[in-house]
């Protein structure tokens, strides 16, 4: 077979046969299609091609024609055309090389610029040749436009479907479809228990952090999608992520919900287009039929989930809980310039301070730094005074909420060994049927029945830890004898600081610090509480305690300068003097305010052939460390006098012998330390 536009120039190229199915599914489907793709490498020899000349790509196997991004086959494809190297293009039809007219339109010219032709069930097309041209023209348009048509009506049976809450896709776990297609909870009581202790353990916590932390050491179901494993249940680690999802997935709290995301396609800044995932806000979902299906938890519940997730998120500027003892901390304003205020922890001692070295803000005269306890003490007796005794009593009902859901958790522990137990059986019967003395089986059988005891062993040790760790509520009468005595509640040592600070931002929405400079004035402090009402209070202002030595125990340390430390720190403490930290002093603390104060030490009384440290140091012409080594090592004899300052035998012999350990040493660097203060030299 012969054709009049197949001439000489293109059979010296090469006949590229483009092979391609838009997915995996069609890959493995549509196998009479994708032989037909390879056949055509028999039309190409049919037209004239040797068959050295003819080259199979078939890299974009299970790949959309939608775009050229990503799609490496069809890119060496435009790479041999533009290089002059394609004497024909073969393909069922055009619609094979790109489903984007743009994509399309490109290739068709540069094979115009190089003569390259293409061929399809229907014919040779000479891009030279404008009919031919027009015609794949109008063929790559159909194709888009039969895309769009198809898309979009295959797009709209399934919001169709979606409206009426009939369209299914895969169930988070938790959930499976009975035999009418219907939404029930999963059939194992280990995996419902699970997910609903995911929910109660929020409730407790308050995070997914803490939802992690309850499940430490524990299995959790997930559902595994694609692969061998598809659609059935696995058991591994709770994440933080997985955590996330099932606390804001509207699906466990009865809802059916479609379009909670949607694509969002970008343009790259090398040209290719990349299509992204984004989350919608709830009111933009397509469609929500609350009650669709039983739920783990109510609808009001999942929006104030929501709600907690919102406020725990500090990337949105919320300020939740931490642990520390600034109970204020994320609530505090600064009077003066109106910013918030850090909570700054100097010396172990928490507080407030106007400043936030992330930003190039300068502060304002006014900004200062306040001792939080001070600030803490009156917002905290003034809530004190406004929560009033049958509030508390609300809270009581909760008490029989907590215990329901340490009843759930220890019932989902049991589950799991109720499970783990139930294989380990399953895995003994399985052995006892085998014959003895088949081995290759028994041995098999045995090792898997060793695995699960080994489970079975694990989940119960886990068991006895949760209940071990587990903090039992006190009696009930315990707790409505609090309620006459709420303030000894709050100071009780039970009562972590996280949870005043929850009680606080219950009520209070922020406070607001204004620190007057002159000690007696104290410090403004504004209540706003969540009601909306304004409240301002006075706190007496506290100098932070400066932990310095007493000026009398450092003059007569100048006093007594001559002496040795330790007959100084005898008579300080005769003087009924001691350190800024209320400690009696020592020798070491006597050295400590000689350093600090730059008071020189007592003349060091050497022997004729005794040297004190930084002299050798500088006869040698080495570092400091160096003598302290060799001290150290033995290599110099050094004693220590009454003040702890050493005094080493260093006679000729032995300066000559380190004299020539310096020359010969490549190692040994010289002195850059200055001689200590009050040391002789």
């Amino acid at each position: 077979m012969s054709n009049s536009k197949v001439k000489k120039q293109h059979l010296t190229r090469l006949a590229i046969v483009y092979v391609r199915q838009s997915t995996l599914a069609q890959v493995r489907g549509n196998q009479e299609s994708t032989a037909r793709q390879y056949g055509l490498a028999e039309e190409a020899k049919l037209l004239g091609w040797d068959p050295e000349r003819i080259l199979v790509i078939d890299a974009d196997q299970g790949i959309s024609g939608r775009s050229a991004a990503g799609r490496q086959g069809f890119q060496d494809l435009v790479h041999k055309v533009c290089l002059n190297e394609a004497g024909a293009i073969f393909g069922l039809e055009v619609s094979r090389l790109a489903r984007n007219s743009a994509d399309l339109q490109r290739l068709l010219e540069f094979c115009s610029l190089t003569e390259t032709l293409i061929v399809d069930a229907d014919g040779v097309y000479d891009l030279q040749d404008f009919n031919d041209r027009l015609l794949l023209g109008l063929k790559g348009t159909m194709s888009e436009a039969e895309l769009h048509i198809l898309a979009g009506r295959l797009q709209e049976s399934k919001r169709a479907a979606a409206r009426c809450g009939r369209l299914r896709f895969p169930l988070p776990v938790g959930y499976v479809y009975d035999d009418d297609g219907m939404t029930v909870m999963d059939p194992s009581e280990e995996i419902r228990a699970a997910v609903a202790e995911v929910f109660s353990a929020f409730d407790v916590a308050g995070s997914a952090y803490g939802v992690v932390g309850r499940f430490a050491g524990r299995p959790f179901p997930t559902r595994a999608y694609g692969g061998s494993w598809a659609g059935k249940i696995r058991w591994g680690t709770l994440t933080h992520g997985r955590a996330l999802q099932i606390l804001t997935n509207p699906t466990y709290a009865g809802a059916y919900v479609y379009g909670r995301r949607h694509a969002q396609r970008s343009l790259n800044p090398d040209g290719s287009v990349q299509t992204k995932t984004q989350a919608v806000s709830r009111q933009e979902w397509a469609v929500n039929i609350p009650a669709h299906h039983p739920g783990y938890v109510s609808w009001e519940a999942f929006l104030a989930t929501e709600a907690r997730l919102a406020a725990n998120s500090t990337n949105a500027g919320a300020k939740p809980p931490r642990e520390g003892n600034a109970l204020l901390q994320g609530m505090v304003l600064c009077g003066s310039c109106g910013h918030a205020m850090s909570t700054i922890y100097p010396a172990g001692t928490p507080g407030y301070a106007c400043c936030d070295t992330r930003t190039d803000r300068r502060q304002k005269p006014g900004c200062r730094f306040v001792t939080a306890k001070v600030v803490d003490a009156v917002v905290v007796e003034r809530v004190l005074a406004v929560i009033s005794t049958e509030e508390i009593r609300l809270a009581l009902v909760a008490a029989g909420e907590v215990q329901l859901r340490e009843v759930n958790r220890d019932r989902g522990f049991k589950l799991q060994v109720e499970r783990a137990r139930y294989e380990a059986e399953r895995a003994e019967r399985a052995f006892d049927a085998c014959e003895p003395e088949n081995r290759l089986v028994a041995r098999t059988l045995e090792h898997r029945w060793e695995e699960k005891l080994k489970d079975l062993s694990e989940a119960e040790a886990a068991w006895t830890r949760a209940q071990i760790a587990a903090r039992p509520l006190p009696p009930r009468e315990g707790l409505e004898a609090l309620v006459a005595d709420f303030t000894g509640l709050w100071a009780a040592p039970s009562t972590s600081c996280k949870d005043r600070k929850r009680i606080l931002r219950t009520l209070v929405a922020d406070v607001t610090l204004l620190s007057e400079p002159a000690p007696g004035e104290g410090i403004r402090v504004g209540i706003h509480w969540k009601s909306g009402a304004f409240e301002e209070l006075l706190a007496n202002r506290v100098i932070p305690y400066r932990r310095c030595t007493p000026y009398a125990a450092v003059e007569l340390v100048r006093h007594l300068s001559d002496q040795s430390n330790g007959e100084i720190a005898t008579k300080l403490a005769a003087a009924g003097l001691s350190t800024g930290q209320g400690r009696p002093f020592d020798a070491t603390a006597v050295k400590n305010v000689r350093s600090k104060y730059q008071i020189p030490s007592r003349e060091l009384h050497l022997a004729p052939d005794e040297w004190s440290v930084s002299a050798i140091a500088a006869n040698l012409g080495v570092r400091l460390g160096a003598v302290y080594q060799w001290i150290a090592a033995k290599d110099l004899d050094g004693q220590r006098d009454a003040d702890g300052r050493l005094r080493v035998s260093f006679p000729p012999e032995v300066q000559a012998v380190f004299q020539k350990r310096v020359v010969n040493s490549r190692h040994l660097k010289r002195q850059t330390e200055k001689p200590a203060m009050g040391e002789a030299v």
